[in-house]
């Protein structure tokens, strides 16, 4: 076999995600299309604001010089200033657009921190659970991946994480809102591992980055306020991308931040822009670029993913399952009623309801629901919940 054996094993094991993805298609097949009731993909529901829309259609219209040409990498210079300008003015931190590079979405964003921080056979630390595609990024680029635990809130287990770094210990990865449990870190959790990082870099003599991978972070219930990484350690790098908070998914685009505070971030920043050539991303679509120049402080109507949220949650936990309530992003991530999170979500699946299980975001024991559908899917779930619930008893 001529393909690569990373690849084939990637392959072999596949994606939880995808496999109920293609087991909801042959469903809906047999049984109709709204007799199957999918909450597995974390697909946004919501449609882009006017604003973009109106924005887009002037771009198309233009007869602006030079607006199709090459551009240079980071991303043009008027879109940098804008999006730097408006998440400054959000994090209250001094963010400009030398810090800052336009990206082909937080995936892009990602794959490109990693390409330009990792050595081979360094390390990177997640928290189980985990967006699983974090574990094929690191490995991609010859990192190795370290999975640190969380506790009964989905809270980093700060203990363990301490533990868990080592002397090839590089970066950090934290996700918050996370997928899939939709907890959003409070600002002490913050605070800490930011502490631990330092003390870490002291005994160790090495240098840590935090990344924060941040595409729910305007999705976000109850008054809650994001709290940003910028001020708690030194080498900070954010990633976002716009797939949610203005439902643009399928245009890929988003950006990459440094913190102003790294000593470093002049070289960094050059690695990021040479990296993003070498993986063939180049840079963000100019048309993408400047149609969200001036939409940086609009966002998809969240309260209905709040109420959508608020929905699933209250049927779930009368009927007797247990579970978190998330504070923002549109995901449930329920306790399974039976330790086999697998063999629950094919009971599910026997009701007609398609869900993923937690062993495919690296927790077992749990299974993930997407609230990011229309109502009848929520609706209509609710009979097979019971149903699976009733039948384990």
């Amino acid at each position: 076999m001529s393909i690569s054996k990373a690849i084939l094993d990637v392959l072999e094991q596949s994606s939880w995600i995808r496999k109920m993805f293609e087991e909801g298609i042959q469903l809906k097949k047999e049984f109709g299309e709204k007799n199957i009731f999918d909450l597995s993909l974390g697909n946004p529901l919501l449609e882009p604001p006017e604003k973009f829309k109106k924005k887009l259609i002037e771009l198309s219209n233009s007869d602006e010089k030079g607006l199709h040409r090459y551009m240079p990498n980071q991303g043009f210079q008027s879109t940098r200033e804008k999006v730097a300008n408006s998440l400054a003015k959000e994090s209250n931190f001094p963010i400009t657009a030398e810090e800052l590079i336009i990206t082909t979405g937080a995936a892009g964003g990602v794959n490109a921190i990693l390409k330009s921080i990792l050595n081979p056979n360094d390390e990177i630390i997640v928290f189980s659970p985990f967006f699983v595609e974090y574990l094929f990024y690191i490995k991609n680029h010859n990192g190795i991946p370290v999975i640190a635990k969380t506790d009964e809130n989905f809270f980093p287990d700060l203990s363990d994480l301490s533990k868990k770094i080592t002397k090839n210990t590089k970066g950090i990865i934290i996700n918050s809102p996370n997928n899939p449990t939709g907890v959003l870190y409070p600002i002490e959790i913050i605070e800490k591992i930011g502490e631990i990082l330092s003390s870490k870099e002291k005994e160790l003599g090495t240098e840590i980055y935090l990344i924060s991978d941040e595409p729910y972070r305007k999705i976000i219930f109850d008054n809650k306020k994001y709290p940003f990484i910028f001020p708690h350690h030194d080498r900070s790098i954010v990633v976002t991308s716009h797939s949610k908070d203005l439902g643009l998914a399928g245009e890929r685009i988003g950006y990459i931040a440094l913190s102003p505070k790294d000593k470093d971030k002049q070289v960094l920043y050059d690695a990021l822009v040479f990296s993003l050539r070498t993986l063939g991303h180049v840079n963000a679509t100019a048309i993408m670029q400047k149609s969200i120049e001036d939409i940086q402080e609009e966002s998809v109507d969240i309260n209905i993913y709040k109420q959508k949220r608020d929905y699933i949650y209250d049927e779930l936990i009368q009927i007797g399952y247990e579970c978190v309530k998330p504070d923002g992003a549109f995901y449930l991530f329920p306790k399974s009623p039976i330790e086999d999170d697998a063999k629950f979500v094919r009971i599910l699946q026997n009701s007609k309801v398609l869900t993923v299980p937690g062993r495919g975001f690296g927790l077992a024991g749990y299974f993930r629901i997407s609230y990011s559908v229309d109502d009848w899917v929520l609706e209509g779930s609710i009979e097979g919940f019971k149903k699976a619930f009733e039948s384990i008893k």
